[in-house]
């Protein structure tokens, strides 16, 4: 961007110092690797039909209903962040558009509830891949 440029940038405010206090009160150290020594990571890539197709820290993985599915890992990752993205299991063509959606599995602490959606918003059995980081 060249300064003539009417467009503005957002510059971050610089934190405040119990901003900084705080953060650092609570900070857990990092590994030589640069994750801290209780940080876990697992995912799986499921099927449209629900079968798990290969994952890490996966115990298995159903198709509940129509694009609703219920993916179970080997610890309790209710307090984890989900990422998931529509994606077919192997290493050939490209999935149609649409959206995924992730959230803790009600009454199982170690499951997570996907659901898959058609461009359209209509719930349709999708394959995708889910990441949890915990």
């Amino acid at each position: 961007m060249s300064e003539s440029s009417e467009e503005q940038v957002m510059q971050q405010p610089e934190p405040s110092p119990a901003e900084v206090e705080e953060a650092t009160r609570t900070l857990v150290p990092a590994t030589v690797a640069g994750m801290p020594p209780t940080a876990q990571v697992f995912w799986a890539v499921v099927n449209a039909n629900g079968t798990l197709a290969r994952g890490f820290g996966v115990v298995s993985s159903i198709r509940l209903g129509v694009g609703a599915y219920q993916v179970v890992f080997s610890h309790d990752v209710t307090r984890s962040a989900f990422l998931a993205t529509q994606g077919f299991a192997g290493s050939v063509g490209a999935a149609p558009d649409g959206a995924v959606t992730v959230v803790g599995r009600a009454g199982l602490a170690t499951g997570v509830f996907v659901t898959t959606y058609n461009t359209a918003g209509v719930l349709t059995d999708r394959a995708f891949h889910l990441g949890v980081l915990s």
